[in-house]
């Protein structure tokens, strides 16, 4: 059974402050789902998680290159647009398993692919009432995640 919570946020910095309370909860294997529309913030949302882990690097969409790996304390983090891949047969043939086994995996437009991982944490940014208000719901169904959830609430 799937548990899920909703934060309700007024600006990007109570958004950045969801992303590095769960970049302190992520380990190596982890995968993170990311959707919602154009613009609700997926990449600000990866750019924050970066900088919780302690990279300074400079992120950016992987929307044309599809994948950007970005070298954290914690680890590699590979950030994934599946915006333009049919499916999890398409994402498996782009031979990224060494990075989603060893480092933690985010994926913006991951409900596209969401059947090649057994146990993902999902988040869904959604458009609030504000220009820069946002509702952040994060669910989950894996054991994995169940402090997480909880640690978060």
């Amino acid at each position: 059974m799937a548990r899920e919570i909703v934060k309700y946020v007024h600006s990007e910095e109570d958004t950045a402050q969801i992303a590095s309370a769960l970049a302190a909860l992520l380990h190596p294997g982890d995968v993170v789902l990311l959707d919602g529309a154009l613009a609700a913030g997926k990449t600000f949302f990866t750019r924050a998680l970066v900088r919780a882990l302690g990279s300074d690097e400079t992120v950016t969409s992987p929307t044309y290159t599809i994948a950007n790996v970005y070298e954290t304390p914690a680890g590699p983090l590979l950030h994934v647009d599946a915006y333009r891949l049919k499916g999890a047969q398409e994402f498996y043939h782009l031979g990224l398993e060494d990075y989603i086994d060893t480092g933690i995996c985010v994926i913006e437009w991951g409900e596209r692919i969401k059947d090649y991982f057994d146990a993902p944490l999902s988040i869904r940014i959604g458009f609030g009432d504000t220009d820069t208000a946002r509702t952040v719901t994060l669910s989950a169904s894996a054991p994995r995640w169940t402090a997480v959830l909880e640690a978060l609430a």
